[in-house]
């Protein structure tokens, strides 16, 4: 009568060695970042997305001087011809540029503009 014993007994062994490859085991540690300067530029390069802000300070400046030509040379042309005789970049109330700053305020708002636009797509479409 021991042989069912014996099998009960591998029968619980068996149960209990596929119990032990079914139980989740801990992630790997990642090995340590190798010193020296080049690595430790890689790793900051990577960490805070660098070429990415790059691109996007890049496309940037290159959008609001786009927008700026929009403002000058064709939003300003036509408040121009609403206001027959008046040059708006020589408008000057004293000391004070008003017409070149109404410019430049034109200017900002378009480009606050497109970029609300631009983050409101992206949210839209799930980018972060």
């Amino acid at each position: 009568m021991s042989k069912p014993k014996d099998k009960d007994e591998e029968i619980l062994q068996v149960l209990k060695e596929i119990k032990a490859l079914l139980e989740p085991k801990p992630a790997p540690l990642a090995p340590p970042p190798k010193k020296g300067l080049w690595n430790e530029f890689l790793d900051f390069i990577s960490k805070y997305k660098v070429m990415g802000m790059a691109v996007a300070f890049i496309l940037g400046l290159y959008l609001g001087t786009l927008v700026q030509a929009l403002v000058n040379d064709l939003i300003m042309p036509i408040i121009t011809l609403a206001l027959p005789g008046v040059e708006w970049e020589a408008f000057v109330l004293g000391p004070f540029r008003i017409g070149h700053f109404v410019g430049a305020l034109i200017t900002f708002l378009l480009v606050a503009f497109v970029v609300f636009l631009i983050v409101k797509v992206t949210k839209k479409w799930g980018i972060e």
